[in-house]
């Protein structure tokens, strides 16, 4: 079977029954996956109210969207979307798109801007456990938009932020008319 774009041979069991509960007394299937190298238990457990679709096609249709399901995890767990406590309907329907929106700016902004081809050696360094890191994670693009934010803050050149003569010259401006205002 194909997963994860790679074929591969694993060992599968399902079974249809009904499932009481949530959905009532539905019949689904129930498809459990174990790799050829794990000796016990089972590695992926689906559950399915397709009776028709044969299990290594459901499978195959499972692994595609692990992207998306990684990416909404990844902006639930690092962004905070959908953990806003709204209460109105609108705020509601626009708090997860909008995490969605700065997950998807944040990816492009390091698409574009902030990749360097030894982030990951970099990162495999700091955490020597990534052995076989080989692509930066969302995480780690987060963390460079932000050390990118603090550095562009903090410039002490940068065009439009005043200078320290323009901020004393302001302040001694101020108190010449708080005194001129007090006489």
């Amino acid at each position: 079977m194909m997963r994860y774009q790679r074929t591969e041979t694993a060992h599968l069991a399902e079974i249809t029954s009904l499932w009481y509960g949530s959905l009532h007394t539905r019949t689904v299937r129930v498809i459990l996956l174990r790799d050829q190298d794990t000796v016990s238990g089972y590695d992926l457990a689906l559950v399915t109210t397709d009776l028709i679709t044969p299990a290594p096609a459901l499978i195959t249709r499972y692994t595609w969207r692990w992207s998306i399901e990684v990416t909404f995890a990844e902006s639930r767990d690092l962004l905070g979307a959908g953990q806003a406590r709204n209460r109105t309907r609108v705020a509601v329907e626009r708090t997860v798109p909008f995490g969605l929106y700065c997950y998807t700016i944040t990816v492009a902004w390091y698409t574009l801007h902030g990749h360097h081809p030894v982030d990951a050696a970099d990162r495999r360094e700091r955490a020597p456990w990534y052995t076989t890191k080989t692509d930066p994670a969302v995480s780690d693009m987060l963390a460079k938009l932000r050390r990118a934010i603090i550095a562009a803050r903090f410039l002490p050149t940068r065009p439009g932020q005043p200078t320290d003569q323009e901020i004393r010259a302001v302040q001694q401006a101020r108190a010449a008319a708080s005194l001129d205002t007090a006489a």
